[in-house]
């Protein structure tokens, strides 16, 4: 059975270092984690490393005190509220370190540390199975053509020789109405035949501009 070091709600020297230091290792542990999943590091990982020994900490202080956890969780209100919403990783990463600096602050150590470890390694595994392929594997189409060209239909052949699956998800007109922008989201079959898709497109719509990237995503601060 898991227990908690502290006795009664009773926090002293002798349990809030343990739990501070536990907190500390496990923040390194996720914000590495975040680095290795998602290959990119800056202030987020800064964030990530310090959140579990913050919120342990809070625990530590409200701790049977109704009133201070009011007012705690107004403060955490008006950060929510003044804070730009993060990409579903983002977000992921925020519960992961909150989870464990709750886990902690209560003075469940083992479970903070099973916590960690076992979502660490269902985020390797999947990382190791390669569920993200399908989306390195999108991209964003956006081709013009004249206004007196009929866009229904006009890629289908070679939507179906490149693509496994596409989308046309908007419709734009542009150059004072001569011409129209089609936006697609579309799969490759195979990213080394980009060019090939292109020439192809570009024959198709007269030679006229052809856009293939990767799929645009809002990066937001927290």
């Amino acid at each position: 059975m898991l227990t908690s070091i502290s006795h009664d709600g009773v926090f002293d020297i002798a349990t809030v270092l343990p739990i501070m230091g536990t907190a500390v290792a496990l923040g390194l542990l996720i914000a590495l984690l975040y680095r290795l999943v998602e290959g990119r590091s800056g202030k987020f990982q800064l964030v990530l490393a310090v959140l579990p020994l913050l919120v342990s900490c809070v625990i530590m202080i409200v701790n049977g005190n109704l009133g201070v956890s009011v007012a705690v969780l107004g403060a955490f209100g008006l950060v929510r509220f003044r804070s730009a919403a993060g990409t579903a990783a983002e977000i992921g990463f925020l519960f992961f370190s909150m989870a464990v600096g709750l886990a902690a602050g209560m003075g469940f150590l083992t479970l903070a540390v099973l916590i960690a470890v076992a979502v660490s390694l269902v985020l390797l595994l999947l990382q190791r199975l390669g569920l993200d392929r399908t989306a390195s594997r999108q991209r964003q189409l956006r081709v013009t053509i004249p206004e007196d060209l009929s866009y229904n239909g006009l890629f289908d052949d070679l939507f179906q020789a490149y693509t496994r699956s596409a989308r046309l998800e908007r419709v734009k007109t542009t150059n004072m109405g001569t011409m129209y922008e089609l936006s697609y989201l579309v799969e490759l079959r195979d990213p080394a035949a980009e060019k090939d898709f292109i020439d192809q497109l570009r024959c198709r719509n007269g030679n006229l501009t052809v856009i293939l990237g990767l799929v645009q995503q809002e990066k937001n601060v927290l």
